[in-house]
């Protein structure tokens, strides 16, 4: 496999009226100039579909005067249709040989946009800081395997974001997604909630990816709330209610919640004042009632 410091692969540059996007040819040609197997223990699946990537944008709004940061870009199939649409892209790409490759193909397909574009070289769990303006817009085919601990901690980490448009698998789209009472109802809807108002945006099927992956895939929309929830509690507060809620979700919460507030009696006290009855269930919860559980926290 090519290492960064190999060089690497020159594409030539597009002729007159030649599309910028990457089509199924490119995105193997390309594959196959740096080495590039896709693995599963990253869960790299590139789009290798022009259309769909267009649809990702109209469907994110992704506007002019956007910043937009992306995830996982792999060979740019995404990242391209951003630079025409947005003002500025920042990819984060923990790959070696993937963020080697990516400004070369940025430069040969988008010359007159490669000044808009930059590059960071890291796992996206570990960022704190990105380069230029603040990111207004999240836009990324999220790697399955690490999707919704990446959206939560950019979500947490850049306030900034506005939008997030985020492609995950289908399973993992339908719990950001889910409502109160629903039986796919559970940590990450409630944490994706306390940041956004939250929504499936559509389907993506199996075939405009290379390699196509075993499941189906889900486009999942998320519009930063103005403010968060109204409460005392820190977010930290809050989410620590929320994981010990779910750790047993088919206990009542007087149950469930009993180690975090360090007896059962201590929890339904704690349920009792903030007006939730101590027999109801995780799942039935509003991040706003999670919030009122953590502002009576015990002391400890």
């Amino acid at each position: 496999m090519t290492s960064p410091t190999d060089p690497q692969p020159r594409e030539t540059p597009l002729s007159p009226g030649q599309d910028a996007l990457l089509g199924p040819g490119d995105i193997r040609d390309l594959a196959t100039a740096l080495g590039v197997r896709p693995t599963k223990q990253r869960g790299q699946n590139f789009v290798i579909d022009a259309n769909t990537v267009r649809r990702i944008i109209r469907t994110a709004d992704v506007r002019p005067d956007d910043v937009v940061v992306e995830v996982g870009p792999g060979l740019g199939s995404l990242t391209l249709g951003l630079l025409e649409t947005a003002d500025r892209v920042v990819a984060v790409e923990i790959d070696d040989t993937l963020a080697a490759a990516l400004p070369a193909t940025v430069e040969a397909r988008l010359p007159a946009r490669a000044a808009h574009f930059a590059l960071v070289h890291a796992d996206a769990l570990r960022v704190t800081e990105l380069p230029g303006p603040p990111p207004t817009a999240l836009v990324a085919n999220l790697p399955y395997n690490v999707a919704v601990p990446v959206l939560l901690h950019m979500l947490e980490r850049f306030p900034t974001i506005e939008r997030t448009l985020v492609m995950v698998q289908a399973e993992v789209a339908d719990r950001l997604a889910a409502a109160p009472g629903s039986k796919v109802y559970g940590v990450p809807s409630v944490k994706a909630n306390w940041y956004a108002e939250v929504k499936r945006a559509g389907a993506i099927g199996r075939n405009v990816f290379w390699p196509a992956p075993n499941v189906d895939s889900g486009l999942v929309s998320l519009v930063r709330r103005a403010e968060p929830p109204a409460t005392k509690a820190r977010r930290e507060q809050v989410f620590a209610v929320v994981d010990a809620a779910f750790a047993q979700r088919r206990k009542t919460l007087r149950a469930a919640l009993s180690g975090w507030a360090g007896s059962a009696a201590a929890a339904e006290a704690a349920l009792v004042a903030a007006g939730i009855s101590p027999q109801a269930r995780g799942e039935s919860l509003t991040v706003e009632e999670f919030a009122a559980i953590a502002e009576h926290a015990p002391a400890r």
